[in-house]
């Protein structure tokens, strides 16, 4: 018989009465395509450790989320709109993928903690910021500042932005975008100062 985690127990026993068949039926279908697998508790939620963690499941007020930890690789992208977990908001067992479709996955996701494997990380490019009136206006005048502002990443571009709005008195905002301005037609980013040049 499989090892159970009695703080799960107690976690289903305590989860809403909806949630009580499904978080019950995921543990049993985890347990019977992965007999090895070892329960506990990670963030304050039921886990599946196999190799490394392998999957976790949820309970909330209104409805569960049930997530594989390299999700990526075995079930996809989840879309934005989406729960925590793969599957969406679950409130029903029949909002669960078909049992064979989850036992696919879940043998998946085992070989992928056998072998190793990693999900890759993707680090979403934030766009640059908007430029606020005062400094725009200050950057018009000063055509080597603009060009320079210009040609910044997004991210050196936020780094005097944020600088700048973050200013609590009018007077130290002003300061700021001068300065800024001063630095720009120097060609130097917001923390040329620590720079190793």
């Amino acid at each position: 018989m499989p090892k159970r985690d009695p703080r799960i127990d107690a976690y289903i026993a305590n989860a809403p009465e909806f949630a009580r068949p499904i978080l019950e039926h995921v543990r049993a279908l985890i347990h019977r395509h992965c007999p090895d697998v070892e329960e506990t508790i990670k963030w304050r939620m039921p886990s599946f450790e196999y190799h490394g963690l392998l999957c976790g499941v949820a309970a909330f007020k209104q409805h569960c989320a049930f997530g594989f930890w390299k999700q990526k690789l075995v079930v996809g992208e989840a879309s934005e709109d989406d729960a925590m977990g793969q599957f969406g908001r679950i409130r029903t067992l029949k909002d669960l993928p078909p049992d064979k479709q989850l036992a696919g996955y879940i043998k998946k996701a085992m070989q992928l903690n056998e072998s190793g494997a990693s999900t890759p990380r993707v680090r979403k490019a934030r766009p640059a910021p908007a430029t606020p009136d005062d400094l725009a206006a200050a950057l018009k005048k000063n055509k080597k500042a603009a060009a320079t502002y210009a040609a910044f990443s997004p991210s050196c571009q936020r780094e005097y932005v944020d600088w700048i709005v973050e200013a609590k008195r009018e007077e130290t905002r002003a300061k700021r975008v001068a300065t800024a301005v001063e630095w720009m037609a120097e060609g130097k980013q917001r923390n040329w100062k620590y720079m190793n040049c």
